[in-house]
């Protein structure tokens, strides 16, 4: 019989396929940048100790992926070297926001975010394909292991909201990752629901 292991192997990985999904759709390097050198001048380092700092809940920023976007923001006009700083290692560029810059920042902030037409869901196809390849009992096992996983995840992120010593940024993350975690556990819970119906669908195809 088919083995289907769980869409993730950890609570921190819900959030993560979460924070791709739907949080980068509307969010480039470039304007987080911005927003960070509109602050203070700083080098690409610090800017990345800085979005980390900031944003504990999403995907480090590389350092490659940092520099590329100051490459094309200065290249627009909204951003320019200002300076230069010797550490230990290699001379450090320092960048600073233009005029350019925060007029592009500001229009980015004052525009709205319509909803993606398409929303990719990783446990309608998997529990799909397992209708397709095993039968409904494993796809029935593939979305009661995926609901404990999300309820699991959930626990970890209350208890992220609700502890004191966390910042500002935690418990707005922490927020946004419970509220798509029960939109999830909602969905799950209808698709046990319907498999039978799916199953019947796809023996008619």
């Amino acid at each position: 019989m088919i083995t289907l292991h769980d869409c993730f192997t950890s609570q921190i990985a819900v959030f993560d396929l979460l924070f791709t999904q739907c949080i980068v759709t509307f969010v480039t390097t470039g304007h987080v940048l911005m927003g960070l050198l509109l602050q203070s001048e700083r080098h690409g380092y610090d800017l990345k100790a800085e979005h980390d700092h900031r944003f504990p809940t999403a995907r480090p920023l590389a350092f490659g992926q940092i520099y590329a976007a100051l490459k094309r923001l200065q290249k627009n006009g909204f951003v320019e070297a200002v300076g230069t700083e010797k550490a230990d290692g290699p001379e450090r560029t320092i960048y600073g926001i233009t005029d350019a810059g925060r007029a592009e920042l500001n229009a980015w902030l004052d525009k709205i975010d319509h909803p993606i037409e398409t929303v990719a869901n990783p446990f309608a196809v998997k529990a799909t394909i397992a209708l397709l390849v095993a039968d409904r009992d494993v796809a029935s096992r593939y979305l009661s292991r995926q609901r404990a996983a999300h309820l699991d995840a959930m626990r970890t992120f209350t208890r992220i909201k609700t502890d004191p010593q966390r910042s500002f940024s935690d418990v707005l993350s922490a927020d946004y990752a419970i509220a798509h975690l029960d939109a999830d556990l909602r969905w799950l819970d209808t698709a046990l629901e319907r498999l039978l119906t799916l199953e019947q669908e796809l023996q008619n195809d």
